[in-house]
């Protein structure tokens, strides 16, 4: 299944979550959510197991379904992923960084506390960089395609230099 496909199927649990949330019958919205738990909890105990065998057996295999875009999603949602949050929000940043370059811009993590991850943005350019909004797109874009299950994202904007601002020093 191609990730744009898996991507638009959780789109459509999401609405379908939604239509059971707005249901008038309080006990039919319990009951709804009992049913999605336990269908979660055992999905995620079978892959739990399963990652488990596959270890024991080879454990590079499990580091290549961290790897594979549709794996990697499905993990991250059972909580799963063998690869640390801090780990990818780090690899996300180093594919910002590439991106940041040509635009004379720069990422740096300030911090990640159970979950929320906050960043810092340079504009390194004299004037001739790009736009604020097109720095923070390129980074927010990177870290969600890299750890989507970050709980929060905090970005500071670049603070223009006194030469950006036309004003300089003698």
């Amino acid at each position: 299944m191609p990730q744009a496909e898996f991507q638009q199927r959780l789109k459509s649990i999401e609405r379908l979550l939604g239509e059971i949330e707005a249901a008038a019958d309080p006990n039919l919205r319990a009951t709804a959510r009992e049913l999605v738990q336990l269908v979660m909890d055992l999905h995620g105990a079978g892959l739990e197991r399963i990652l488990e065998v596959v270890h024991a057996a080879d454990e590079s295999v499990v580091e290549k379904l961290g790897r594979d875009e549709l794996v990697a999603s499905l993990l991250i949602l059972y909580g799963l992923h063998p690869v640390d949050l801090e780990t990818r929000v780090a690899q996300a940043l180093d594919k910002a960084r590439v991106r940041l370059r040509p635009h004379q811009g720069e990422v740096e993590l300030l911090g990640i506390q159970e979950g929320v991850v906050r960043l810092r943005i340079h504009a390194n350019g004299h004037g001739c960089g790009s736009k604020p909004e097109a720095l923070r797109e390129i980074v927010e874009s990177a870290v969600i395609e890299g750890a989507p299950d970050v709980v929060s994202l905090f970005i500071e904007e670049p603070k223009p230099s006194l030469v950006q601002i036309g004003v300089f020093a003698l």
